[in-house]
């Protein structure tokens, strides 16, 4: 894990030093272990590069980036982990390396191979190189976009960063993106590529964008996930076979580091099966990593990740935190350079901090729902399509009927499935995975909202997607949600305190597997994961097995009424800059609804408070 930043000039003129220099010092939290500068003005275009690095494979200062090829004409710098370079270091016998690290074979790599070099990688991974040859600069990012890149150009300049804030330092200018305003109402987060700033666009997962004297080109795609259209006749017990290898091989991989690591442990089915795998790899080395938070046993998974630990031999490590979530607010903000509407970002963020004390690197359970199946919203849009549509629109029809306000969680869960279910699968599954949904987002923004639009970025994934529709709503998560709220938050929040967070249930060769078995084998009714839970039988005890899902959570309904209350009525009702884009009166209601006990619309006002001290952070009006 790193950071990363630079400049290229389409018109050959110098990049300045002092550019890059405030660039890569909005990165320290990244890379707080060294900084490197390098700088190419002898053509055109001319290019700056400055690379913070936290070293984690070969510590030494000659593994310091950016790092260059043979004769230094090729330069890399990568954030993130390339965990196949022994086997591209062998592969590479006829080049000279003088590290013992990974950056460098893709360097030599694009020697031997050209751009065809980022289809041989596997890992997390986003970096830029630099032909000095060809006078040609590559911008990539890894196959589900697990490590960020954001770009801004105008005709003069291409500026490239792992974050936000570093472009900024660069000059780039501030400016409010409104049309993309109402899709982070409904998500909590803008769809790839566009962003909240104009202008300022993510490098899509699983792409090479260049530029050279010509400009910026096109992404160009190297990979996408592919599910079967029919799958083959797959028993569990063969299935099982087929997967415990890929498990064992996708933490190994991750385990191989030159500095302490651990794995972040909820207790939870994802995070207990990397960790059982990660023990029987390490033995009694292994540390676990948990946190609870005072005051709250709802949210206390603790007691759940020490029977765990306890039953692996692991070291583990837990901690009683105070949220203080007035206070970290803005800390939260800072890191994702975005308003951010996943309040988990927030135990996340402590989860890192009391980490990092002990480790540098930490294993999690991240995209276990995303490729087993987990999530009710996957099992409720394949019972939806199963039902005629005479019926599902009598379902409709009866859940308008009843309130929204509904004293128990089942039954508000109940009547969201019937009012969605007589929706086209992508509309329907939108309105599933948001905090507002379409009718909520048009009577809260002043301006129109088209609907189309606004379930974009939804309805293009489930038609890119293949299969059931099982398997086009996997896809369009890992190109949805896993890519632009699970990620970032598990970037920036262990970045923010140099810890570096790697997932071995998003292991590419293990997911692609998962892609091609029988939907029979994901999930039965409304329990999913089955492939997952039987392959964690002979690992983990049978109590964590039949534990339900339990999502890393914070008290927000609470907050909200709490310690909370005084800057909601601050931010949200005494004059906010959210005034001229929203309904003052819509924003009123929410609060009332909330804090009188009508409903709980803590997600709701998190979105709208982040969104609202944002704006007033770069003084949008």
């Amino acid at each position: 894990m790193c950071g990363l930043a630079g400049i290229l000039h389409f018109d050959g003129a110098p990049v300045p030093e002092e550019t890059l220099a405030a660039m890569g010092r909005t990165l320290c939290h990244r890379g707080p272990d060294a900084q490197g500068v390098w700088r190419d003005g002898t053509g055109t275009p001319a290019v700056g590069l400055v690379h913070r690095r936290l070293a984690i494979i070969d510590l030494r200062a000659v593994a310091d980036q950016p790092l260059g090829g043979e004769d230094g004409s090729v330069q890399v710098m990568l954030n993130g982990e390339i965990y196949n370079f022994a086997a591209l270091r062998a592969a590479l016998g006829n080049h000279t390396f003088r590290s013992q690290g990974d950056t460098e074979a893709i360097a030599h790599g694009y020697e031997e191979w050209g751009e065809a070099v980022v289809e041989r990688l596997d890992g997390m991974f986003s970096f830029v190189l630099w032909d000095g040859r060809r006078r040609r600069l590559l911008l990539a990012r890894d196959h589900f976009g697990k490590k960020p890149l954001y770009y801004w150009s105008d005709a003069r300049r291409l500026v490239f960063a792992s974050e936000i804030k570093a472009l900024l330092a660069a000059g780039v200018p501030a400016v409010l993106e409104p049309r993309n305003l109402p899709e982070y109402l409904a998500l909590g987060y803008v769809p790839t590529p566009r962003t909240l700033f104009a202008g300022i666009a993510k490098v899509p997962p699983a792409s090479v964008l260049a530029a050279d004297a010509a400009g910026l080109h096109p992404a160009r795609p190297f990979w996408d996930l592919r599910f079967a259209e029919e799958p083959p006749a797959v028993s569990m017990d063969a299935a099982v076979e087929g997967l415990t290898p890929l498990l064992r091989e996708a933490v190994r991989k991750r385990l191989v580091a030159d500095v302490p690591l651990g794995v972040l442990l909820s207790g939870g089915l994802d995070s207990s099966v990397v960790a059982a795998v990660a023990a029987r790899e390490l033995g009694a080395g292994l540390r676990t990593f948990t946190v609870g938070f005072e005051g709250d046993a709802f949210y206390d998974e603790r007691p759940h990740a020490r029977l765990v630990a306890a039953h692996l031999g692991a070291q583990h490590h837990d901690s009683v935190v105070r949220p203080q979530a007035a206070a970290l607010v803005e800390t939260l903000l800072h890191h994702h350079d975005e308003p951010f509407g996943d309040s988990s970002a927030l135990p996340t963020y402590l989860l890192a901090r009391e980490t990092r004390s002990q480790v540098t690197v930490a294993l999690n359970g991240d995209g276990g729902d995303e490729a087993f199946a987990g999530y009710e919203r996957f099992h409720a849009a394949v019972l939806a399509e199963a039902v005629p549509r005479p019926l599902r629109a009598a379902l409709g029809a009866a859940g308008a009927l009843v309130p929204r306000a509904l004293p128990w969680r089942a039954l508000r869960r109940a009547r969201r499935f019937a009012v969605k279910a007589a929706l086209p699968l992508p509309r329907r599954f939108f309105a599933w995975s948001t905090y507002f949904d379409v009718p909520d987002v048009q009577g809260l923004v002043r301006e129109p909202v088209d609907a189309s639009a606004l379930v974009g970025s939804y309805r293009e994934a489930i038609e890119r997607g293949q299969g059931s529709v099982l398997s086009r709503v996997l896809y369009a998560t890992a190109r949805t949600y896993l890519l632009d709220d699970l990620l970032p938050k598990m970037d920036r929040m262990t970045m923010a305190h140099g810890l570096e967070a790697r997932s071995p249930l998003l292991d590419r060769a293990l997911v692609e597997y998962v892609a091609t078995l029988p939907d029979a084998l994901k999930h039965r009714g409304f329990q999913g994961k089955l492939l997952l839970k039987e392959a964690a039988r002979r690992l983990l005890p049978a109590h964590t097995l039949r534990r339900k899902k339990q999502g890393f959570g914070v008290p927000l309904d609470r907050w909200f009424r709490g310690e909370l209350r005084p800057l909601v009525h601050d931010v949200l009702l005494d004059g906010p800059r959210l005034g001229g884009r929203l309904r003052a009166e819509a924003v009123r209601t929410l609060v009332a609804e909330h804090e009188r006990g009508w409903a709980d619309h803590g997600q709701r006002l998190w979105t709208l408070l982040t969104l609202e001290l944002w704006l007033r952070k770069h003084r949008f009006d």
